[in-house]
């Protein structure tokens, strides 16, 4: 156990001897953590709401616009939209990620469940939400200049310097560094508590390959060579290659996450780690005395002095459960992961049950499952048992305009022998149970229309291929490349300059069409965005199939339609399946949480990161790793799912149940174990109730849809292990 020391109760010299100094040094002098440069602090002292961009009108969770502000579907406008400020960037990205990940529609919870007017014990007693505080901003680099991992540590004016904590929250998705400032950032600051945000090499990085701009740190737009070193991204490709490239593919993008060559999700966990360290940093250079006449610092706050909970969401989930695997410091305390997209490195030594009976395919690489998904979820969202017309997705596109293709789709893939119904229905029906065959469950049925008309698996197909396997820009790896669209037919155009001037507030760092859309380059009649794709090997308009059965062989090594191993002068070639494969197996988890007390928190019907192959395989894994010294406790909620903005889309509305208040109770949860020994709860179902009622008309949510997580589940709530198999009730 951690040996707990009061601040100030040590010598600077005895404490730099038992911590390291805690900001990366040997000395007794508070030095900036190994490869980290700062660049900037700013005090905002918001308390009332506003839309300023001076210090004085923002605030560290809000941006200055209040539970009302971000509460409203569009943030303030620019005064100059071509040439934003910095600080007006930063106030739109606190809109538009808090937002990003959580349902501000009416009836929704916002504000009277949850929001920044909400306390942590669920009352409404916050007002409008301001927190003040001071705000680093620093970039983590290896010295090349090309992994500048963003980094933001929060502190809000109410930290209790006698009382320290610090929240680690990198970011969900391939987000920037504000990705989690609406779940970790607001729970940490509402406790008190320091919160250290990374993108861990994700993030906003968007290259202009035409006029060679990018993103600077701060989210402001530069050419490549005014950026330098404050570039978030650049892709690593000559001007002549450059130039040679957008003569054949012109006005296309470059996105940190996919295109940086450096498989940043192996660094993950190491990245939050050192968002960590550069926290405590930043805690000794507020409140620790100075050395001498200064104006260097003494270290006060140290790993074992400071309570350190390490929480995030789905990726940042991912995250924060590889950072505990790697904390060889023993700088983490605790952990909540919410929806992780674990990836277990391994399927043997444990086993998944659902009411007892064992799940046949679990544990499965992300970048596997998805590569299935990509090639079915289109035909199965057409199987008459889960057909949900009355969705509408993702700006120009909705599912009535979608669904000709989709069934072009099924066709498809009964021409190639990958389905066997005679018509649309029976093939949609076919290629649902395919899914449930590979680990989605019936749970999940009616989401596969959301992943397929949001194009989540075509996104995550096309960057995560790219992101794994380290491929560039210039490979158009399986015929695909990123580029602003034309909403009605799909071509390419030049991305507009106020989109792009913008990004770094408005995007999510995917290709999700803000700014960027996975376009298919192989297109029959030329290039389209991969809703208007035409396969070749088709000649249908069938959501680009060829380039999906690409990115499978690139998981298998194995052509899909044919059987045959992939070759030299295959599409694709072994050698790039080789690649991908090996980046694969530098982002798997070990299972080995260091005894380290975590909590993670899934939605049944969560279709993205199916609980089979993430959580309910990632908590059976590491008991088998762990045995008995495991202090894993798993929470399974029913009737929710992965993106809880989704339930303000009619049909989810009343279908499911937000997730978010439960990733709040249990941060609460194990800060009240790591500070009192209040004890965990026992792994269960917790069985939440939809708000009911007709498709975009739901009733409003109150805490009677959301029971809470029990110290004593009934027996048939219980989660428990069947020998190695977690075995996870109906």
């Amino acid at each position: 156990m951690r040996k707990w020391i009061v601040p100030g109760t040590l010598t600077s010299v005895a404490m730099a001897i038992l911590t390291g100094c805690g900001g990366g040094s040997d000395s007794a002098v508070n030095s900036l953590p190994v490869g980290i440069a700062e660049v900037s602090r700013t005090a905002y002292t918001a308390t009332q709401p506003g839309a300023g961009t001076s210090p004085a009108t923002q605030d560290l969770l809000t941006g200055g616009l209040g539970k009302a502000g971000l509460g409203l579907a569009a943030a303030p406008a620019f005064a100059d939209p071509l040439n934003p400020t910095a600080a007006e960037l930063r106030r739109n990205a606190l809109h538009g990620n808090y937002r990003g990940i959580m349902d501000a529609s009416a009836g929704s919870g916002y504000g009277t469940l949850y929001g920044p007017n909400i306390d942590l014990a669920g009352r409404d007693t916050l007002g409008h939400g301001l927190i003040p505080g001071v705000e680093y901003l620093a970039r983590l680099d290896d010295g090349s200049g090309r992994k500048n991992v963003a980094m933001v540590v929060q502190v809000p004016a109410h930290f209790d310097a006698s009382n320290p904590c610090i929240v680690a929250g990198p970011s969900s998705g391939s987000r920037g560094v504000y990705g989690s400032i609406g779940s970790a950032g607001e729970w940490a600051l509402k406790k008190g508590c320091a919160v250290a945000l990374t993108d861990s090499g994700k993030g906003m990085g968007l290259h202009d390959l035409m006029d060679d701009s990018v993103n600077r740190i701060d989210g402001t737009r530069a050419s490549r060579t005014a950026a330098g070193m404050l570039s978030h991204f650049a892709a690593q490709i000559t001007d002549a290659a450059r130039t040679a490239f957008n003569t054949a593919f012109p006005n296309r993008l470059a996105l940190k996450h996919a295109h940086s060559q450096q498989n940043p999700e192996q660094d993950w966990g190491t990245d939050t780690l050192a968002s960590i360290r550069y926290a405590l940093y930043v805690l000794n250079q507020e409140y620790a005395p100075t050395v001498g006449t200064g104006p260097q610092r003494e270290v006060r706050f140290n790993a074992d002095n400071t309570l350190v909970i390490a929480g995030s969401v789905s990726n940042g989930g991912a995250a924060v459960l590889r950072a505990a695997e790697q904390d060889t410091d023993r700088l983490i305390d605790g952990v909540v992961a919410s929806e992780p997209s674990a990836q277990p490195r391994t399927t043997a030594g444990y086993g998944v049950q659902q009411g007892g009976v064992p799940v046949e395919v679990y544990g499965r690489a992300l970048i596997d499952y998805f590569t299935v998904g990509n090639i079915y979820q289109p035909c199965a969202a057409l199987a008459p048992s889960v057909t949900m017309a009355e969705a509408s997705f993702f700006n120009y596109m909705t599912l009535a305009r979608l669904n000709p293709a989709a069934a072009n789709r099924c066709a498809a893939l009964a021409s190639k022998g990958l389905l066997s119904g005679a018509d649309t229905a029976a093939q949609a029906t076919e290629a649902l149970q395919k899914l449930r065959a590979y680990g989605w469950t019936a749970d999940h049925d009616a989401m596969h229309n959301a992943h397929y008309g949001l194009g989540n698996s075509p996104i995550i197909g096309m960057m995560y291929t790219n992101a794994l396997g380290r491929f560039s820009v210039l490979d158009n790896l399986c015929g695909m490349s990123v580029a602003q669209v034309n909403g009605s037919t799909g071509d390419v155009v030049p991305v507009s300059a106020a989109v792009k001037a913008g990004s770094f507030a408005i995007g999510n760092g995917t290709a999700n069409g803000a700014p960027a859309t996975v376009v298919y380059n192989d297109s029959v009649g030329g290039a389209k965005a991969w809703q208007f794709a035409v396969s070749p090997s088709t000649g249908k308009a069938d959501l680009a199939l060829d380039a999906a059965l690409c990115q499978r062989a690139l998981v298998t090594g194995v052509d899909m339609v044919t059987g045959a191993a992939l070759g030299a002068a295959t599409v694709p070639t072994k050698a790039q399946s080789d690649a991908l494969r090996a980046g694969m197996a530098q982002v798997q988890l070990n299972g080995n949480l260091r005894g380290k007390p975590t909590l993670i928190v899934a939605g049944r019907s969560d279709a993205l990161v199916p609980v089979n192959h993430s959580s309910r395989a990632y908590v059976a894994y590491n008991r088998a790793v762990e045995g008995a010294a495991s202090k894993l406790r798993y929470y399974e909620v029913t009737n929710a799912q992965h993106f809880d903005a989704f339930l303000s889309l009619a049909g989810f509305d009343n279908r499911y149940v937000p997730l978010h208040g439960y990733f709040n109770d249990a941060m609460s949860a194990m800060y009240a174990h790591l500070k009192s020994g209040a004890a965990l709860a026992p792994s269960q179902v917790v069985r939440a109730t939809p708000r009911g009622g007709q498709p975009g008309a739901a009733p409003a949510i109150t805490a009677a849809h959301l029971p809470a997580i029990v110290a004593t589940p009934e027996a048939g709530n219980q989660i428990g292990f069947a020998g190695s198999s977690v075995n996870v009730p109906h």
